[in-house]
């Protein structure tokens, strides 16, 4: 009867733990050498926001964060994409472990007061969604060799920028663990089950 216990105690461990691993998110970039396995981080980063104000990799310390690239004079897939962004923002609105990344490829155009007034015309109050701003080679190499997000200028496409439409979940490491369509409503609400999920891997 004891060792029947004993395996009682041991199948319940199992099944425990097999549930806690279904409710950790993967980590999407990871470099496997011999036995060991590490985690590619997003780099140190320097730009100004919408308030014309220095913000870096160090204002994201203690919060997950959802990134995108995107312009404000973008015809097609921005709007979308940030109207869904809206949807994050108002779920996680004052949550001091949630914060919000848009960086425009237009570094041309999109000024630090451009983006302010394109902040203010979708209700976007205070610093827990950036706006930001840096130089093309900066934003360019950050979207494609760390976000793994294409962005281009292209004369031929509307607006004459090409980019994709992703929104990347990075943890309070600094690693991206979800990626997801932003014009897709399905897929954004399956960022936020994410995101909460991602939130409750630090409570324990």
């Amino acid at each position: 009867m004891g060792r029947r216990l004993i395996y009682l105690f041991l199948l319940l461990a199992v099944i425990t733990g097999c549930k806690d691993k279904a409710k950790r998110l993967p980590f999407l970039q990871q470099d496997i050498t011999g036995t060991d396995t590490t985690y590619r981080t997003i780099p140190a980063f320097r730009f100004l926001n919408q308030d014309s104000a220095v913000v870096t990799n160090k204002d994201f310390d203690g919060s997950i964060y959802v990134a995108d690239f995107f312009f404000t004079s973008c015809p097609t897939i921005c709007p979308t994409m940030h109207r869904n962004l809206l949807k994050v923002y108002h779920k996680y609105l004052n949550n001091p472990e949630v914060k919000l990344a848009s960086h425009t490829i237009d570094v041309k155009y999109d000024t630090p007061s451009r983006m302010k007034a394109y902040a203010t015309k979708l209700g976007i109050k205070g610093t827990q969604w950036e706006f930001l701003w840096g130089t093309k080679e900066q934003t360019y190499a950050l979207a494609e060799r760390n976000y793994l997000v294409s962005v281009g200028q292209d004369k031929a496409a509307p607006g004459g920028f090409i980019h994709q439409g992703y929104l990347v979940l990075v943890d309070k490491d600094k690693r991206i663990r979800g990626a997801y369509d932003g014009t897709v409503d399905a897929q954004v609400e399956q960022l936020m089950k994410d995101m909460d999920i991602l939130l409750a891997e630090y409570k324990h």
